[in-house]
């Protein structure tokens, strides 16, 4: 047990070290390659043969989730017609620890003649891929931690890494913000936190019209109460708020004053002024200013630009942004 424990400390001690080394010899080659992607007017096209090709799979999906247009291109389907996704304003990265090989060999004189730019990752910095970019990144990959220094470790690791870090840079360099990523991710919980507004999880006002407090008996808010089934009734006239009578309310009051709660009007004992929404508020802010009041709400109204009333929103209608 002991003897694969040292193995496994042994390839992560491995790549660590070419991570921490790369992080002090990275040449200016790097920052114009960041400049050249945030003036690109086209495209990242990301290819690589074998491991390569995997770690160049997520870079291209890095750059591409954080506002940076990038595509990967395999260099086989390229040869037999997927090259026509390259077009001359694009930039194409090539990750190849050797720099040689048949498929790059074939593929570089075609990316040049449609005049796209073209940018290596290599460790070999006299390879044909090096003599043919037009930007060099150096890739220093002394051994691979394979015990024969033959499978991709060190390397893999090393180029995500550095891919990593020109993605990072890209997007810092952006002014990249939490709205903006959350914006690529709609499915994810950030963008659910970040996208969502109460105007998208409210219950529209036709599903739970206004009463007139004046007018309606307790009766007529007990009907309401049953056929919205919002927990609570809101009382106004033309859109405008003038009050509301919450489930909780109505059990107090039959608590309190069963023998004569049926005389009463809504006016006599809603709540005015209420806690109220705005529709375009972001629901995780409408959640948790709900969860904060005191007490807790299970449901409020929720108001337009206007402080009219356009709905309801309910506390476990919120909760699926949390």
């Amino acid at each position: 047990m002991s003897t694969h424990l040292d193995d496994i400390r042994e390839v992560l001690r491995q790549e660590a070290a070419s991570i921490e080394a790369a992080s002090r010899s990275v040449d200016a080659a790097y920052g114009e390659l960041v400049a050249q992607i945030l003036a690109l007017e086209g495209k990242v096209v990301v290819t690589g043969i074998g491991k390569s090709g995997i770690v160049g799979r997520k870079i291209a999906a890095t750059l591409t989730s954080t506002g940076t247009p990038a595509v990967f291109l395999h260099p086989a389907e390229a040869m037999h017609g997927d090259l026509g996704i390259v077009r001359p304003n694009d930039l194409v990265l090539v990750i190849s620890k050797s720099g040689d090989g048949d498929e790059l060999g074939a593929l570089l004189p075609a990316i040049r003649r449609i005049g796209a730019r073209v940018v290596a990752l290599t460790g070999r910095e006299d390879s044909t891929l090096a003599r043919a970019a037009d930007t060099v990144l150096p890739m220093r990959v002394e051994h691979e931690a394979c015990p024969l220094d033959l499978a991709p470790t060190v390397s893999s690791t090393l180029a995500l890494a550095l891919g990593d870090a020109i993605a990072m840079a890209v997007m810092r360099a952006r002014g990249f913000r939490p709205e903006d990523f959350a914006l690529y991710h709609p499915g994810g919980k950030l963008g659910r936190r970040l996208l969502l507004k109460v105007h998208d999880l409210m219950i529209p006002l036709d599903r739970c019209r206004l009463l007139e407090a004046e007018s309606a008996s307790f009766d007529e808010v007990l009907s309401a109460m049953t056929r919205y089934g919002i927990g609570m009734v809101m009382f106004g006239e033309a859109g405008a708020l003038d009050g509301i009578l919450t489930d909780g309310d109505v059990r107090r009051l039959l608590a309190r004053r069963r023998e004569e709660v049926f005389a009463i009007h809504a006016a006599d004992v809603m709540t005015r002024s209420p806690f109220t929404v705005r529709a375009d508020a972001q629901a995780i802010e409408a959640l948790e200013a709900m969860e904060s009041h005191t007490p807790p709400l299970n449901v409020a109204p929720v108001l337009d630009d206007e402080q009219l009333v356009v709905g309801a929103v309910r506390l476990h209608d919120l909760l699926q942004v949390s």
